[in-house]
């Protein structure tokens, strides 16, 4: 089993509008805050995000960003340039794409809309801004993605919202993808690149609802107990049960929303052998019983479709 395609199938990734910015000269373009997760990528040219309260960061050609809940932020050709309304120019322009100046530098700019219950399983172990340098040894496949991305952004063909929202969501795995290849980051996701601690990580998603324990998980990956307990709470920052407990209950919140499964179903799938004691589980994580968090989420699925 794969955690990051069990994780990112929780989060219901909606990718937003992308844009095209063409600049030149001195310039500088400020953008709002944006609850979301935002992608960017230089094509052309080099450039310096200053995002608020953080030192500028250079931009070169091929490089390519993630920023987590993105405060606001400038885009600029010199970063003590005073900057005008970026979002502003956006506004007025035609189909996404704005030229400023001159055509020196080519950025892609788009989102990504994360499930909110279920979001900071990614931006929790996410820092603010991932930088991914571009060059030979970064990825040839988020490099090619790009292209296709560009190319879709600025013809503007029949299906192209539907073609560059799949490719939104290729560009965020890939992303990732070269993110955990690269300074080995904290959190699961980091955890992921580890040969051992990854291997971990695929056992207990592959049978979640397996009465693991500590001892089992540590042999399968060929690591002595007290080895693995150690260097998995480093990578991951958990012991793995209490790893395992937490996604389990992240399954059954999802489960409970879809409301096509009993909460004894559930539990049992899980790995529980009692309702009660799944039940028990989820109220101390979520701080409700099950019962009463289905009944919320048909509630609001409800008034939703009234609307």
């Amino acid at each position: 089993m794969d955690p990051l395609s069990d994780v990112l199938a929780l989060l219901r990734i909606e990718a937003l509008v992308s844009a095209r910015l063409e600049a030149g000269g001195d310039w500088a373009l400020r953008f709002p805050a944006q609850p979301h997760i935002k992608f960017g990528a230089a094509l052309r040219g080099g450039y310096w995000l200053t995002m608020d309260g953080e030192t500028p960061v250079r931009i070169e050609a091929g490089d390519s960003y993630l920023m987590t809940d993105c405060p606001g932020y400038v885009l600029a050709s010199d970063p003590e340039l005073p900057a005008v309304d970026g979002a502003e120019l956006y506004r007025a322009a035609d189909g996404g794409a704005v030229r400023y100046q001159g055509d020196e530098v080519l950025v892609l700019g788009g989102g990504f809309l994360l499930d909110e219950q279920n979001g900071g399983l990614l931006k929790d172990v996410l820092p603010p801004l991932v930088h991914i340098p571009g060059g030979p040894s970064s990825s040839a496949i988020l490099h090619a993605t790009l292209q296709l991305f560009e190319h879709e952004l600025g013809n503007r063909r029949m299906g192209s919202d539907v073609v560059m929202s799949r490719m939104g969501d290729i560009l965020l795995v890939q992303a990732l993808r070269a993110y955990v290849a690269g300074d080995a980051p904290s959190g699961w996701l980091g955890a992921l690149g580890d040969a051992r601690i990854g291997a971990a990580l695929r056992l207990m998603h592959g049978e979640v609802g397996r009465n693991w324990t500590v001892e089992e998980i540590a042999a399968e990956v060929g690591m002595s107990r007290s080895t693995f307990a150690r260097r998995f709470r480093q990578r991951v920052g958990a012991s793995p049960l209490d790893y395992l407990l937490r996604w389990r209950m992240h399954l059954a919140r999802h489960e409970l929303r879809k409301g096509t499964t009993s909460i004894a179903g559930i539990a049992y799938r899980i790995g529980y052998s009692s309702e009660s004691a799944f039940a028990n589980a989820f109220k101390r994580t979520f701080g409700q019983a099950p019962r009463r968090y289905w009944k919320a989420s048909i509630g609001s699925a409800a008034g939703s479709m009234a609307r």
